[in-house]
C-alpha cells in the first residue's frame, strides 16, 4: 500500500484564502479589521522566525498586525503590563506571547492573564475548561485544530473510529482528544509509561503522534489502512553534520501501511498559523456580536 499524502501546505493555503476574503468581507459591511498582536521576549532564533511568519501571513491576509519585541531582561511585572494593556485595547482582538520565555518569568502567570476572549493560541484555562466541557465557544490551540482540519478533510465521517494521540500536553494532546471526542470518536491517550504502546497503536484507525520523540512510531505500529498525523518537528543529523528536519512516525515505512499520512515538513505545521488568523478573526467577530464568516 502506498499512502496518500496530506498536504498541510496546500490545505493551509485554501484556508488562508477563506480568511483574506472574510477579512475583507468584515472591513466592507462592518469597519472591522481584527488585529493580532504577538509578544516576544528575548532573541531565541527559532521563535524570531515564527514571529516573521506570523506576523507576514497576518498582514497578508489583511488583518492588523501588532508585534511587541521584549529585551530578554524583561520583568515579569513589565510583561504583565504590556499584556493588561493589550486585554485593555479594542483594536487588539486576539494576544499570543510567543513561548518558550526566559527562566525567570512565570509562563503560567503569563498565559493566564492574557483575556480569555483575547486568548487567540486558546491556552487559558478557561477555554481548555470549555473545551473538557464541549462548550463551542472555546478557543481552540491552534495545532489541533489544525490536525482536525487535515483529518476531517481525509475522512468523511470520524464517528465511531478508534483514534490514539501519542503525548498528553496541554497544548495538543489533550486539546486533541477533546476534538476527537467531540467527533464521536473512540479516544485513547498514550504516553511514555502506556505498556505496549505500539499495541495500542495497531488498534487505531487514526493516530496523532507529538511526543518529541524521532521517528518514534514505525511502520510495525500502523493499522493498515489507518490515517496517521504526526506533529513532531524534531532536527536530527542527515549524515556529514547537515541537519534534516523528522517527524515522531518513521514516514517511510508508516506511508507503507498507512491510507493516509501527513509528511515533515509540510503536513501540521504551516497549520499552525493559518489556525491562529481563523482563531483571532472568530474572536474579533465575537467581540462586535457579528457572526463568523468562517
Amino acid at each position: 500500500m502506498s499512502s496518500r499524502i496530506i498536504d498541510g501546505k496546500s490545505t493551509a493555503e485554501e484556508l488562508r484564502k477563506r480568511l483574506t476574503g472574510a477579512v475583507a468581507g468584515l472591513a466592507e459591511r462592518h469597519g472591522l479589521r481584527p488585529g493580532l498582536a504577538v509578544v516576544l521576549v528575548g532573541d531565541n532564533p527559532a521563535s524570531r522566525v515564527y514571529v516573521r511568519n506570523k506576523a507576514r501571513q497576518t498582514a497578508a491576509a489583511g488583518m492588523r498586525s501588532l508585534e511587541h519585541r521584549l529585551d530578554a531582561a524583561t520583568g515579569e511585572a513589565e510583561l504583565l503590563a504590556l499584556i493588561a494593556k493589550l486585554n485593555g485595547d479594542p483594536e487588539v482582538h486576539g494576544i499570543l506571547v510567543q513561548l518558550p520565555l526566559p527562566p525567570h518569568i512565570n509562563e503560567a502567570a503569563v498565559l493566564n492573564a492574557i483575556a480569555p476572549h483575547k486568548d487567540a493560541d486558546g491556552f487559558h484555562p478557561v477555554n481548555a475548561g470549555l473545551l473538557a466541557g464541549g462548550g463551542g465557544d472555546a478557543v481552540v490551540p491552534c495545532t489541533p485544530l489544525g490536525c482536525l482540519m487535515l483529518i476531517k478533510n481525509t475522512v468523511d465521517d470520524l464517528a465511531g473510529m478508534r483514534a490514539i494521540i501519542i503525548g498528553r500536553s496541554n497544548i495538543v494532546g489533550k486539546p486533541m482528544a477533546q476534538l476527537l471526542l467531540r467527533e464521536h470518536c473512540t479516544v485513547t491517550i498514550a504516553h511514555s509509561r502506556t505498556r505496549d504502546l505500539p499495541g495500542e497503536c495497531r488498534r487505531a484507525d487514526i493516530v496523532v503522534a507529538a511526543v518529541g520523540r524521532p521517528r518514534l512510531v514505525g511502520g510495525g505500529w500502523i493499522k493498515p489502512g489507518a490515517v496517521v498525523v504526526d506533529v513532531g518537528i524534531n532536527r536530527v543529523d542527515a549524515g556529514g553534520g547537515k541537519p534534516a528536519l523528522v517527524g515522531d512516525v518513521d514516514f517511510a515505512a508508516a506511508s507503507e501501511v498507512a491510507a493516509a499520512i501527513t509528511p515533515v515538513p509540510g503536513g501540521v505545521g504551516p497549520m499552525t498559523i493559518a489556525c491562529l488568523l481563523h482563531n483571532t478573526v472568530t474572536l474579533a467577530c465575537r467581540a462586535h456580536g457579528i457572526q463568523s464568516p468562517l
